[in-house]
């Protein structure tokens, strides 16, 4: 086993070696300090209204909403008060958020129809903690209000359309992202949220074509949005290298030349759902170029990349198998050669991961996965072997109708650590959710999962549906 001198992503979540932080200029951070008191003020009020809500217990009367929107149209979401806090000394509030999403849907025409969501936050955490979060972590997540959905559906025929901010999900696996490589994430706390708040919609316009037991489907970026993986110092920043300074991120420019597109087929074949892909992007992930070795300090771009994949899914009777495999080109990787241009090399890699989920009686779920990265053009200096793998464990038992338990280990087989996430959801009614539960890594301080010890933490989830 090498030794990791770098911390960077999850082997699974993209490029393994990425950071973010950059020297701008004077007209951007004027910017910035403008639009920082604006979601201050979006958040405060947010903050305000959520915990009104929650402490009335009836966020309907309080929003004169209508009911959810299954009834067709109106307004629905959720609103919702999340703590955590890291246990291990200097321990403190990693997270005191109130969040809350909004989303409508309509339809102008038989063939046409939309929908448009936003979500607003408010984190007390970073400014509390003042003493362990520096500025720019607390600029960062303090406060923030963006568009999550807005979109148009077409309906013609056996195409239907999609045309703007959207989701488009390639892959879903247990944990890890593998062939869901559309999508961007808020990485700002690692895996821990569930894949459908931490992913990032984006802008695009989406055919697809509906056959007999087949369907194709077209897909054009023409502006990419990728990662969120907030400012050095936070908890879960994904790119550590002892005395590094860090130059920032230089994101894509909106041109043509950076624009994503796609093309993807799926179909039914004796009861195998299998699927293949090509994707041609600007990587939601950024790659850490170094820029100088003294002092030692990095920068984070964003690398042209193609990939190809596939998926596959079969109910096999008393267990569901599932796999996806996909192969990148175009990405570079730290290593500890000091003559490496920008102390980085490049190889194609190969992800893939195979699983079964298996219920067991009525109240019992078990999944469990085996996944692997290998390096195709492996040299030495790499900060990771040639093949890195893993595994994952959950089980969920029900308690009636309204409680679960469920507990999920992702581990690494190389030593790079391993994430235990034990968790009780209690569904108190038809709209009120609490969740309680752990977030604890341990392993190398090097290592994928590891070097996140100091960041185990408690928390509590309180939710409520309108």
């Amino acid at each position: 086993m090498k030794s990791r001198r770098w911390g960077c992503d999850s082997p699974m979540g993209g490029c393994l070696s990425r950071i973010v932080g950059r020297k701008t200029k004077k007209i951007r951070k004027f910017r910035e300090k403008l639009m920082n008191r604006w979601r201050l003020g979006v958040g405060l009020g947010l903050a305000a209204v959520t915990g009104c809500a929650l402490a009335a217990g009836d966020l309907d009367d309080l929003l004169d909403v209508a009911r959810p929107a299954d009834s067709g149209g109106g307004l629905h979401g959720f609103a919702e008060f999340s703590a955590a806090r890291a246990y291990n000394s200097p321990s403190h509030w990693s997270k005191l958020r109130a969040r809350l999403n909004l989303e409508s849907s309509g339809r102008l025409s038989e063939t046409v129809k939309w929908k448009l969501s936003g979500r607003f936050d408010a984190d007390a955490a970073p400014d509390i903690e003042s003493d362990v979060y520096p500025s720019a972590v607390r600029r960062d997540q303090r406060s923030e209000a963006t568009i999550r959905e807005a979109y148009l559906d077409i309906s013609a025929g056996k195409w239907d359309y999609r045309l703007g901010r959207q989701h488009v999900v390639w892959g879903e696996m247990v944990g890890l992202f593998f062939a869901d490589v559309v999508s961007a994430r808020d990485t700002r706390e690692f895996f821990l949220p569930e894949f459908d708040q931490m992913r990032i919609p984006q802008w695009a316009a989406r055919a697809e074509y509906f056959g007999d037991g087949w369907h194709g489907e077209l897909l054009w970026i023409p502006v990419a949005t990728v990662d969120n993986i907030g400012k050095p110092g936070g908890d879960f920043y994904p790119f550590a290298a002892d005395g590094a300074q860090f130059e920032g991120e230089d994101r894509p420019d909106q041109r043509l030349g950076n624009m994503n597109w796609g093309a993807r087929l799926s179909a039914l074949l004796n009861g195998w759902d299998v699927s293949g892909f090509f994707y041609r992007s600007t990587d939601t992930a950024p790659t850490f170029y170094r820029t100088s070795l003294a002092p030692l300090t990095f920068e984070a771009r964003h690398d042209r990349i193609n990939q190809f994949g596939a998926t596959f899914s079969k109910d096999m009777g008393d267990f569901v198998l599932k796999g996806e495999a996909v192969h990148t080109g175009g990405r570079q990787f730290n290593t500890t050669d000091l003559a490496a241009p920008n102390g980085l090399v490049a190889s194609d890699t190969l992800d893939y991961v195979v699983g079964v989920d298996v219920p067991v009686g009525q109240r019992w779920r078990v999944n469990t996965q085996y996944y692997a990265r290998r390096y195709l053009n492996h040299r030495e200096g790499l900060v990771w072997d040639k093949s890195e793998e893993g595994a994952t464990l959950l089980v969920n038992r029900q308690f009636g109708d309204d409680l679960e338990v469920e507990m999920l280990l992702v581990s690494s087989l190389n030593g790079g650590g391993y994430m235990l996430r034990p968790k009780v959801v209690w569904q108190m009614d038809a709209n009120w959710r609490g969740t309680a539960g752990l977030d604890v890594f341990g392993g190398s301080e090097q290592g994928v999962f590891g070097r996140f010890d100091r960041s185990d933490r408690a928390y509590v989830e309180v939710r409520r549906a309108f």
